[in-house]
């Protein structure tokens, strides 16, 4: 039975263990700043965490985080949903490629819109949760090379006229 308690308490205690932090790592005790010049620990020590957290600074989550309430489900990862769902929309007669809400890129092949003859290629790039037209950008080409600036800004207005309708419509829910 004492055997059964050791056990029992040794595998609990090993579990908070693995729930602790990564401070130790990079302050300076940890072989990643062991290379650097005195002045630039602090500089390399952010870089370091930027390219492990994707941001400046630690993640200040815990285990407790499961029990907290979640952010906002009008996003899509890190993207506006109107945005994102408005460029679906819009460029609908294009053949979806490859999407990532995370990162917020969708990539589409060739297709040719209604009426028209010439065919056209789209990425689409919603770089932020709000509702702006800094938050969207669309890069168009054809098969012999990019298209025109003005082309480029008709889509990106109808794809915000169709988000700002996709969220008024929400909005009369």
């Amino acid at each position: 039975m004492r055997n059964a308690v050791r056990v029992a308490l040794f595998g609990g205690m090993m579990a908070l263990a693995g729930c602790g932090s990564v401070r130790g790592l990079f302050d300076g005790r940890g072989s990643d700043t062991q290379n650097v010049p005195p002045g630039n620990a602090e500089t390399s020590e952010k870089i370091i965490e930027k390219e492990i957290y994707g941001r400046e600074g630690r993640p200040d989550s815990t285990i407790w985080d499961i029990f907290r309430a979640r952010e906002d489900a009008g996003k899509v990862g890190a993207v506006n949903r109107y945005i994102w769902n408005a460029s679906l929309d819009v460029l609908d007669f294009l053949p979806v490629e490859s999407v990532d809400p995370f990162t917020g890129v969708i990539t589409t092949g060739y297709g040719t819109p209604p009426g028209s003859g010439r065919a056209y290629r789209a990425t689409i790039y919603v770089s932020d949760p709000a509702l702006d037209a800094r938050s969207l950008n669309v890069a168009l080409m054809t098969r012999s090379g990019p298209v025109d600036g003005a082309t480029v800004r008709a889509v990106e207005d109808a794809i915000l006229t169709r988000a700002r309708q996709l969220r008024a419509r929400d909005g009369n829910l």
